[in-house]
């Protein structure tokens, strides 16, 4: 079973700043509640690998989530994989530039391989965006 979730944030910050958050890899998994550890790299930046720790039957330690941005448009959209033995997960943010500054719009779609990941992200997934709308907002009031 997938599971996918879409969620669309209004935020009063053009969008060139919503870009300059939602496309750092680091942002991202820093955001991400199941997110233990991460570690960005390769030669742009582009690549991190989540520890990722679920909460689920028959999975005794972190999951490695290998991830890479494969498509960025600056500054309207980033879209993200990521791949490991437990879960495959694809990440998509659009940036649409409104009167009041910005709407970003989120899609996320989880495949899990294991029993158990459907399930926590069916009913985790939503919070998790909420946690994500509460980062972005967090830097946005720290910009000058």
């Amino acid at each position: 079973m997938t599971v996918r979730v879409d969620r669309s944030f209004e935020l009063s910050a053009p969008p060139e700043r919503v870009w300059e958050f939602i496309a750092d890899p680091e942002n991202r998994a820093r955001a991400i509640s199941v997110v233990e550890e991460y570690s960005v790299g390769g030669p742009d930046g582009r690549r991190a690998t989540w520890q990722v720790a679920l909460p689920i039957p028959l999975v005794s330690r972190t999951v490695a989530v290998e991830t890479e941005d494969v498509t960025r448009r600056p500054p309207e959209y980033v879209k993200f994989t990521g791949r490991s033995k437990g879960l495959d997960v694809t990440g998509e943010h659009r940036i649409v530039e409104t009167e009041t500054g910005s709407r970003l719009e989120n899609e996320f779609v989880v495949d899990g391989k294991l029993p158990g990941v459907e399930t926590f992200f069916e009913r985790n997934l939503d919070e998790e965006l909420e946690n994500l709308r509460r980062a972005l907002e967090r830097d946005l009031e720290g910009s000058p």
